[in-house]
């Protein structure tokens, strides 16, 4: 694996676990397509830094297991302003 390849894997895992930011956030932080992110986080960085990985992967899933409620509220915002 290249070494820019793996410092931005590190990189993504800092940025993720110290903000809790989504693959979304994280995509348009460092101008990277969402898959990149994804690819990142799961594989490549499982075998750098397997610790680093396991903590990403608790904020990833609390970020799925909450995205249903960001999206309701974000549906609840844009009506609130269409009647204005």
């Amino acid at each position: 694996m290249k070494d820019y390849i793996e410092e931005r894997a590190v990189e993504i895992a800092d940025y993720i676990i110290e903000t809790k930011a989504t693959v979304r956030q994280t995509a348009k932080k460092f101008g990277i397509s969402k898959s990149t992110v994804h690819k990142d986080c799961t594989d490549r960085l499982q075998q750098i830094n397997p610790s680093m990985a396991r903590a990403v992967r608790s904020v990833l899933d609390i970020n799925k297991q909450e995205r249903h409620i960001r999206g309701g509220m974000a549906t609840r915002e844009k009506y609130l302003h269409l009647g204005e």
